[in-house]
């Protein structure tokens, strides 16, 4: 599976499964979304430097915009998809922030 197509359907569980709707996702403040992006992009390429399949970052980040609990690292790749998904969920919030603000 590509990369794009790893992510959109990431973004899809995200929604379908977790419930992290674009409701849910305003009620989390600017930059929450991307912080959590950030961090999981972070946590994939330090395993990635280090020659690991395993999270080597096994504490969130203090950017990880959500509760420590939700930290789940998983595999570089995992971690990579799961950060293309945020970042759609962060722009879609933008634009709708956006859009808010045109009104």
């Amino acid at each position: 599976m590509s990369g794009i197509d790893a992510i959109a359907a990431e973004r899809r569980r995200q929604i379908e499964v977790k419930g992290w709707t674009s409701n849910h996702d305003d009620q989390h403040g600017p930059g929450a979304l991307a912080g959590s992006a950030s961090a999981y992009a972070m946590s994939a390429a330090s395993s990635l430097m280090c020659g690991s399949e395993t999270p080597v970052v096994l504490d969130p980040p203090p950017f990880f915009g959500f509760d420590a609990s939700d930290w789940n690292p998983e595999t570089p790749r995992e971690d990579l998809v799961r950060a293309g998904a945020l970042i759609a969920a962060a722009i879609d919030q933008l634009e709708r922030l956006r859009d808010q603000l045109a009104n």
